[in-house]
This record gives structure tokens, C-alpha cells and sequence, in this order.
């Protein structure tokens, strides 16, 4: 059973943090010539999938999702803010039934790498100024269904 505790946990850690984090890095980036920037959120593949034993977490990183809109129409034009939304990537849980399994039933067949996270930040902070309020899922194609 989810208790307030973990609720609260889970959204101070991805969603409250992404809120104050990115509030006091457009605060810095105003500094810079013409105010500009490049902010990229993490969100996840939650954000759009039901997983019922992770409910606060689907809430927070769809929160993010939300935040992300929201602070790119607030900081535009000169602040951009995107966000990558990771599929299956595993790091010590990788040997997991429940992970390969996950990982298996995308079209890709295979988890994801932080290289490839890691890519999709670097597309955003190359882009163009006109890309911003984006959400890049990078999922193997688990978003498919």
C-alpha cells in the first residue's frame, strides 16, 4: 500500500526538485548574453503509461511532463525547455526477470543505454530555439503499446 510518505517522496524528488532546479537555472541563464538557455528535464515513460504499483511515480514524472510546458511558455523566448522521457534503462537491476521482460516486449527487443539518454539531452541542448515544450521519448518503442 502507497503511504502519504512515499507519495510525498517520490514528488519531492522528481517533481519539486525539476521545479526548483530549473527556477534557479533561468535565474543564471538571464545573466547570460540575451538572457539565453537551455533547460532539459527527466521524465520517463510513467508519464504515459498506467503501472498501477507505481502510481506516484507515473504522477510525478507526468507532472514533469506538465512542467515542462509550462516553464517553456513561461521562459520563452530566450529559455528553451524540453524533456527526455527514458524507457527501460536499467543499471544494477538489469538481470531482473521483470526488466528483461519489459525490455523484450518493445519493438527494439533490447533496454536502453545512458548513452542513448545521454544523446537525446544533446539534441536538445543543440537545437534551435524554436524547439522547446518538447517531451523526446526515448523508449525502444515501449510507448507503442
Amino acid at each position: 500500500m502507497l503511504t502519504e510518505a512515499d507519495w510525498d517522496s517520490i514528488h519531492d524528488v522528481n517533481l519539486k526538485a525539476t521545479f526548483f532546479c530549473a527556477q534557479q537555472a533561468a535565474l543564471l541563464m538571464r545573466r547570460n548574453p540575451g538572457g539565453a538557455g537551455r533547460i532539459v528535464n527527466m521524465s520517463s515513460m510513467g508519464a504515459f503509461l498506467a503501472w498501477p504499483e507505481h502510481a506516484h511515480y507515473c504522477a510525478s514524472k507526468a507532472g514533469v511532463v506538465a512542467l515542462t510546458r509550462v516553464l517553456a511558455k513561461a521562459l520563452a523566448p530566450a529559455i528553451t525547455v524540453n524533456s527526455v522521457a527514458p524507457g527501460v534503462i536499467p543499471f544494477d537491476e538489469v538481470n531482473e526477470p521483470h526488466i528483461q521482460a519489459m525490455a523484450r516486449s518493445t519493438p527494439a527487443g533490447r533496454p536502453g543505454t545512458g548513452e542513448e539518454i545521454a544523446a537525446a539531452v544533446l539534441f536538445f541542448l543543440a537545437a534551435s530555439n524554436f524547439v522547446t515544450g518538447q517531451v523526446l521519448q526515448v523508449d525502444g518503442g515501449l510507448g507503442l503499446g
